[in-house]
C-alpha cells in the first residue's frame, strides 16, 4: 500500500487541495513538508503527538520533514479554537520552549544532512518591516474573508484584537519564505487551521504565480488532539518530569471503548493488517487493545524499557497486587498538616484529584473515592501523619489512582 493511501486508511487526512499532486509527491518520496508547533510551553503534549507520529510516517517514506518551532508567532498567540486571547510570554519564555521542543523532537525525527531539518520562523518574522509588510503581504488578503475564518470565530463573539488578527498573515508569510527560501512545497496542520493554510497557499500563488506547486492539507484529528492533551487534572505531556512514563500510559490505557482502535490505527505503527483483525474485538479483548495502545505510544515516547515498567506497574495497581514504585506518588510535607492531620479533601486537590475542595467534596460523597480497600463517603474524613507514613493507595473511580505519603 502506498503511504498516502496508507494515511486516508489510518484516518489521518480531512481535506486537500490538488490531491493528485499532493498523492504523487508523498508517494514518490518528494514532499519537502512542514508542520508548525508554537512554543506555548515547555513541554509538547499529546495534542502534538499526532503531528509528530506524521512527520515520522512520511519520514519514513522518503519524505523531508521541515520542524517549524513559533519563535515569531508565539509573540502573538494562535487564536484557533480559543474564546480568550492568551497569556503574552517574554522572550526569555519563549526561547526556553523553543530549546526544550527541539530536544523532545529528536526522540521521533531524524535531523541532519538530507534529512529533517528545524527552523525558527522568529528568525525571519522578528526582522520584518511593518510597512513592507503591509505592501507586500497585507494588499492579497481580503478582509471579507479573513473575517469568516473559522480559525477566528470564536474569538468573534468576546472580541478579536489586532494583534490576533494579524496571526493568519504571520503563518502565512511562515509557508511562503520556506517555499522560496527551503524549497518547502507542502503544509500540514490540523483541520482548525484550515484557513490559516489556505491563505498560505493563496499568498504563494498570488506573489510567484499560479503555476507554484504549494500544497496544503490537513489532519483529521489534530484539533481533537489538542483536546486530548488536556484532562481533569490537567495537561498529558510528552516530558516525563510533566507525566511520567505510569501516568502516560494510563491516560492512553483509559481511553473510551470507541476510540481505541481509532487512535491505534492513528498513532501507533502497527501494521494496519493486524489492526484489522481488532475490528471485531468486543468486551474485555478491548481492554486487551487498550493496552496494546498504551505500550506502543509509551514505548514511542519514553522507550521500551519505561513501557514495560509503567506495564508492570499498572497491572500491580490495577490486578490488585498493591503498589508499585512507577505509580503516580504524592508527597506531603510538615506545612500541609494541621495538628498532624490533613483532611481528604484538601488532600485530594493537591494530589490534583480534584480542581478545589467542592468538587472533591461532590466525589467523595457520590462515592467515587476509596483509600486502601474501603469506601469513603464523609467529607470530613483525615489522614494522620502515621497514616501516610508507610503510604497509603487513594483511588478515584477506577481509573485515577495514587500513593499518599508523609515523608
Amino acid at each position: 500500500m502506498k503511504i498516502y493511501d496508507e494515511l486516508v486508511k489510518r484516518g489521518l487526512i480531512a481535506q486537500v487541495t490538488d490531491e493528485d499532486e499532493i498523492k504523487n509527491l508523498i508517494n514518490n518520496g518528494k514532499a519537502k513538508f512542514y508542520i508548525g508547533f508554537d512554543p506555548t510551553a515547555d513541554s509538547l503534549h499529546v495534542g502534538h503527538f499526532m503531528a509528530l507520529c506524521l512527520m515520522k510516517r512520511l519520514q519514513m517514506a522518503g519524505n523531508r520533514p521541515v520542524v517549524l518551532i513559533g519563535g515569531g508567532t508565539g509573540y502573538i498567540g494562535d487564536p484557533s479554537g480559543r474564546t480568550d486571547m492568551r497569556s503574552m510570554m517574554t522572550p526569555e519564555t519563549i526561547q526556553h520552549n523553543c530549546d526544550c521542543f527541539k530536544k523532545q523532537m529528536e526522540r521521533f525525527i531524524e535531523f541532519g544532512d538530507d534529512k529533517a531539518i528545524m527552523v525558527n520562523n522568529a528568525d525571519w518574522l522578528l526582522k520584518l518591516n511593518y510597512i513592507e509588510l503591509l505592501r507586500e503581504v497585507g494588499a492579497c488578503f481580503s478582509v471579507n474573508n479573513m473575517l469568516r475564518a473559522r480559525c477566528y470565530e470564536q474569538r468573534m463573539e468576546k472580541g478579536l484584537s489586532f494583534l490576533e488578527f494579524n496571526y493568519m498573515i504571520m503563518q502565512s508569510y511562515d509557508f511562503y519564505h520556506l517555499f522560496k527560501e527551503y524549497g518547502c512545497n507542502m503544509q500540514f496542520g490540523g483541520d482548525d487551521q484550515w484557513s490559516n493554510m489556505l491563505g498560505g497557499t493563496e499568498l504563494i500563488r498570488k506573489k510567484l504565480g499560479k503555476d507554484a506547486h504549494a500544497m496544503t492539507i490537513t489532519l483529521l484529528l489534530n484539533s481533537e488532539g489538542k483536546k486530548m492533551g488536556k484532562t481533569a487534572s490537567g495537561a498529558v505531556w510528552l516530558d516525563p518530569d510533566k507525566t511520567s512514563p505510569y501516568e502516560f500510559f494510563q491516560y492512553w490505557r483509559n481511553v473510551g471503548d470507541k476510540d481505541v482502535l481509532k487512535c491505534i490505527r492513528m498513532l501507533t505503527f502497527l501494521p494496519l493488517e493486524e489492526i484489522d483483525k481488532m475490528d471485531s474485538w468486543e468486551g474485555s479483548r478491548l481492554n486487551e487493545a487498550k493496552e496494546i495502545l498504551a505500550f506502543e505510544l509509551t514505548k514511542l515516547v519514553h522507550g521500551e524499557a519505561e513501557a514495560e515498567k509503567a506495564r508492570d506497574a499498572s497491572h500491580a495497581v490495577f490486578g490488585g497486587t498493591g503498589a508499585h514504585a512507577d505509580m503516580p506518588t504524592v508527597s506531603f510535607d510538615e506545612d500541609d498538616f494541621e495538628d498532624g492531620k490533613i483532611g481528604l479533601l484538601k488532600a485530594m486537590v493537591k494530589a490534583g484529584m480534584a480542581a478545589s475542595n467542592g468538587e472533591a467534596r461532590r466525589t467523595v460523597m457520590q462515592g467515587g473515592v476509596s483509600v486502601g480497600d474501603e469506601k469513603v463517603s464523609d467529607p470530613a474524613f483525615f489522614f494522620t501523619k502515621s497514616q501516610l507514613s508507610e503510604g497509603t493507595i487513594v483511588k478515584k473511580g477506577k481509573k485515577v489512582i495514587m500513593k499518599f505519603i508523609c515523608e
